[in-house]
């Protein structure tokens, strides 16, 4: 899982430490903050980092100078469980070491929903915890008296949002919570229980922020993600998201659309919808197309150039979601569409149905109404039962599909999930997931290398996104075929007629070189 570069905030003097003791108050208190894992973690980490700044916070980059260190875990799979770890013993030291700052660690996010009373007792440096639900309560974590707000300094590369507005977001002001019929009947079913986890709160997760929420945008100030939906009441058996973010609840249609003109208005020029599930935006305010409504509508915001959206459900993608995404042209030809597998037994024992056949029909239909269209998937190769036969029918199936994007998972048994409780005889051995991850990926990088050599001599809007961190000599963009953080890059050597480039800045680009995953391209 990725993991989010350190950004610190410099807070008032407000804070007490892990003994209750008093923080000097000659000197601005700071906050250290790490987010690890997915977007939708780095929003929370966003929404928390608004709460603080609001609180009397300014941001800094310097986290061996804070004296409260914030770490937002992911526990999706094993991996990534132990990233958090590794990273929560590793600020840790901050405050334990000779010399270390830190007074306070506070640990927030989806581990914490799975390993709240472990985590305080395994590693005592940890002062407080922060579920997914429960943002607001990063104050009182982190020690925080809500005061006025500190100016922030002028080459600050954080953008602050709704700051004035912490009283709405935190005053009971948020419309209450719907749900789908389906997630009340999976809730019905035990699919969000807990009671495999020991000190885990009984009540599932149902914060739901909204255009009122202060907000500090670590991405940038031309870039943003915009989270439209909470939680998920889809049935996959290999995974404990539900049970880590409660049912699936939309934001309220004007709220999203609140938001994206604040973002606009404050230099945002690209918006990235996310969510578990996107593709089921609406459904339980009884919106029909939901998705493709509130795509339309953002597509009219004037100062914005793309809109994009992740994480599709197969069955979820519609005939007028397509052709929404296929008439405007802020909104990027882009689709991702995690499939998980392509055999149709193991696609049955991961409860999300369907298979590789069915799969290449919808395909054909979203190339054939976008035309252009970039196509992203993720699989996991080595679920319990998955034989060889059909690890080959995965491989055909990759082939014949010729994704331009893909990523692939090893299995991961993750506590709480059903998958978990499948007979051991069927469970597939590391060392062969692993074989089986290496060959898939192997496949791709050919389909790749040959999708890429295809846009040499090509133009395209490119938005660039810094120097390299290969050399000063490069500079680094995306164009609308690239989303953010996970898809290759376009490296710039050409500056054309331009003496330096700027993040943030489009130009027009002309590709000249194809790599496996990457392209080098000169600015016309």
């Amino acid at each position: 899982m990725p993991v989010e570069e350190t950004t610190v905030l410099e807070l008032d003097p407000a804070i007490s430490h892990a003994k209750s003791e008093t923080l000097e108050t000659a000197r601005p208190t700071k906050v250290g903050f790490v987010s690890l894992g997915c977007p939708k973690n780095l929003v929370d980490s966003e929404v928390m980092m608004g709460l603080l700044a609001n609180s009397g916070a300014q941001l800094t980059q310097s986290a061996e100078d804070a004296d409260v260190i914030v770490v937002n875990t992911c526990s999706f799979i094993d991996s990534a469980k132990q990233e958090s770890v590794n990273t929560i013993l590793e600020m840790a030291q901050h405050k334990i070491a000779a010399g270390g700052k830190a007074r306070k660690l506070v640990v927030a996010g989806c581990l914490v929903e799975r390993y709240r009373d472990e985590i305080q007792k395994d590693i005592p440096e940890v002062d407080a915890v922060v579920g997914t639900g429960e943002l607001e309560a990063i104050l009182a974590a982190s020690g925080i008296t809500a005061s006025a707000p500190v100016a922030q300094p002028a080459d600050s590369p954080f953008v602050i949002l709704g700051s004035s507005a912490l009283n709405k977001a935190t005053s009971g002001m948020l419309p209450a919570i719907t749900s789908r019929s389906e997630g009340d009947a999976r809730e019905a079913g035990g699919r969000f229980s807990r009671n495999e986890w020991d000190g885990a709160i009984a009540d599932l997760p149902n914060y739901l922020m909204s255009e009122h929420t202060p907000r500090v945008l670590a991405t940038g100030k031309y870039s943003a993600y915009l989270k439209i939906a909470e939680g998920c009441d889809h049935p996959c058996s290999f995974c404990i998201i539900p049970q880590l973010r409660g049912k699936f609840r939309s934001r309220r249609f004007e709220s999203v659309v609140a938001e994206a003109e604040n973002l606009a208005k404050s230099g945002v020029r690209e918006i990235v919808l996310i969510g578990q599930d996107t593709t089921c935006y609406g459904e339980d305010l009884g919106l029909k197309d939901g998705l493709a409504l509130l795509l339309e509508r953002l597509a009219q915001i004037e100062e914005l150039r793309w809109v994009r959206f992740l994480y599709a459900y197969p069955n979820k993608i519609t005939g007028k979601l397509l052709e929404t995404i296929a008439s405007h042209p802020k909104i990027c030809s882009y689709i991702d569409v995690p499939l998980q597998h392509a055999s149709a037994s193991v696609l049955k024992r991961m409860k999300r149905g369907a298979s590789g056949d069915i799969f290449l029909k919808s395909i054909a239909k979203m190339r054939e109404t976008i035309p252009n269209l970039t196509l992203r998937t993720s699989f996991i190769v080595g679920f319990p039962g998955e034989t060889e036969e059909d690890f080959e029918a995965l491989c055909a199936f990759v082939k014949e599909a010729k994704f331009d994007w893909l990523g692939v998972f090893g299995y991961s048994d993750e506590e709480g999930s059903q998958s978990r409780h499948l007979e051991d005889g069927i469970k597939v051995a590391p060392r062969e997931i692993e074989r089986r991850r290496k060959q898939l990926m192997k496949i791709q990088q050919g389909i790749s290398k040959k999708r890429r050599a295809q846009f040499v001599g090509r133009e395209f809007d490119l938005v660039v996104t810094g120097r390299s961190e290969e050399t000063d000599l490069l500079w680094e963009g995306r164009t609308e075929m690239h989303a953010p953080e996970i898809d290759g890059k376009v490296y710039v050597n050409d500056l054309g007629d331009l003496e330096e480039l700027k993040a943030g800045q489009f130009v027009r680009c002309e590709i000249t070189e194809a790599h496996d995953y990457d392209l080098v391209a000169r600015i016309i």
